[in-house]
């Protein structure tokens, strides 16, 4: 939550607020009422205000989408014919298809890339409205919306609509069939489209949960499903908390594949609640601690620059972020006076805000020294200065533990293979960095850190 907040001059006043459409859950198709009645608020985490009262779902909510989604995966709807038709072979697809013998109607598979190129187009011409929505739901800046978030959400469209064809070969492909998509909070719209994308190309139908924290663009993109002609029950949304419509979700016997992202705590709540019902398939993404190593031989500029995008961008919100930065003595001296003058000068929700609050509470209680930052920016919102520790020791939690915010922990190293240790200490190993002018270097690094798959 760093405060280089494009989205406004600095005055409240200047906050862009979206209108906020849509609060209730899509299913089959319709915005509907929770069963219960109830709603949970959303809010602004620039100003802390209430944006919407958002319709709560629980497990009869997560049922009635599950059974939206079985019909229209069985036999089609109302509004849409049945669309089991097979896909090209690609990593993201894995877990959502399986082998199988049947043959399908060629059209069938072109009307399903013409739709979701429509929607593609939709998300385009309202790029304005979904990045205000992520704007004020998130606390994402506007540009990084207006520039890559919702663009690239369109491009994911486009490829996988042009994917939803390309298939050859002895061995088709089929769709597993209802999938169930829980998304976080840190990329509401890029995660949307990530998860939903190659499912709709594979001929599956989704139930989505959005994070709790940020559900209006994905009831925003489940209208826009509507207008571009996606058939009632293929796209539900249902907003809620994870161990009521979440785990819904994840345990229903007519779920066929869960994809989810978040932390590593609730990820095993996940697979635990996937094997005890029917053993249907998890696509996990969860948390990490990467390692930047930046040895002495790297221009130290670059490097600061490199260290400030690995771990601020979108407020330290990234699983990959670069949040233990391990920086070889010859240069530790003048990256630390530089790393601290390139914070100083950069100018979601209150639960996390609270979260980043207390690790730098225990980075200092543990030793570490704080250069720069630590404390809340301004007196509205949850946002906290870039902040930079250093002293920091591999038994720190603030060395340890992820913390998704903007929080730089700096540690000296001497030795090649000293840096390969303390990068691998840690028990994620999600992805690792390099700053070096050296190839024998990089390379013998990149082999030994126990990073990405």
């Amino acid at each position: 939550m760093a405060t280089n907040d494009c989205n406004s001059s600095g005055n409240a006043a200047d906050l862009v607020v979206p209108e906020i459409k849509f609060t209730k859950l899509f299913i089959n198709g319709e915005f509907v009422d929770p069963v219960s009645g109830d709603t949970f608020e959303t809010r602004d985490p620039r100003t802390g205000n209430v944006l919407a009262h958002i319709a709560e779902a629980d497990k009869a909510d997560a049922d009635l989408a599950v059974k939206a989604a079985r019909e229209a995966f069985d036999h089609g709807t109302k509004n849409g014919s049945r669309s089991r038709i097979p896909t090209s072979y690609c990593t993201t697809c894995v877990l959502l298809l399986h082998e199988n013998l049947h043959c399908n109607s060629r059209n069938t598979i072109e009307e399903r890339g013409r739709t979701m190129n429509r929607l593609a187009d939709l998300v385009e011409q309202h790029t304005e409205e979904l990045a205000a929505l992520d704007g004020a739901d998130a606390g994402k800046l506007l540009l990084l919306g207006k520039l890559m978030d919702i663009p690239f959400a369109a491009q994911t469209l486009r490829y996988y609509a042009g994917a939803a064809d390309k298939y050859q070969g002895y061995t088709l492909k089929e769709p597993i069939g209802v999938v169930g998509i829980i998304i976080p909070w840190n990329f509401p719209s890029l995660m949307f489209f990530l998860k939903v994308s190659p499912a709709l190309a594979a001929g599956c139908t989704v139930v989505v949960k959005p994070a709790e924290q940020t559900p209006l663009s994905a009831l925003y993109y489940a209208h826009l499903a509507k207008l571009a002609g996606i058939p009632d029950g293929v796209i539900n949304a249902v907003p809620g908390f994870g161990p009521t419509a979440g785990a819904a979700i994840t345990s229903h016997m007519n779920v066929d594949s869960v994809s989810f992202t978040g932390s590593g705590e609730v990820g095993r709540l996940v697979m635990e609640s996937a094997a005890r019902s029917n053993l249907k398939t998890v696509s996990l993404e969860l948390g990490g601690k990467s390692p930047l190593i930046i040895f002495d031989d790297a221009d130290v500029d670059m490097a600061v620059n490199l260290s400030r995008l690995a771990i601020f961008y979108n407020k330290g919100e990234v699983c990959v972020a670069g949040s233990r930065v391990y920086v070889q003595e010859g240069i530790y001296d003048e990256f630390v006076k530089k790393a601290v003058e390139a914070a100083q000068n950069w100018k979601v929700d209150k639960e996390q805000f609270e979260v980043v609050l207390s690790y730098i509470q225990h980075g200092k209680s543990e030793g570490a020294t704080l250069l720069t930052g630590g404390k809340p920016a301004g007196d509205k919102g949850y946002y906290i200065e870039p902040t930079i520790f250093a002293d920091v020791t591999e038994d720190m939690k603030i060395a340890q533990e992820e913390i998704f915010g903007p929080v730089m922990s700096l540690m000296k190293f001497k030795t090649v293979d000293e840096a390969i240790e303390k990068a691998n200490c840690t028990k994620y190993g999600l992805a690792a960095g390099i700053v070096t002018r050296s190839l024998d270097v990089a390379n013998r690094v990149s082999r030994s850190v126990r990073a990405g798959t």
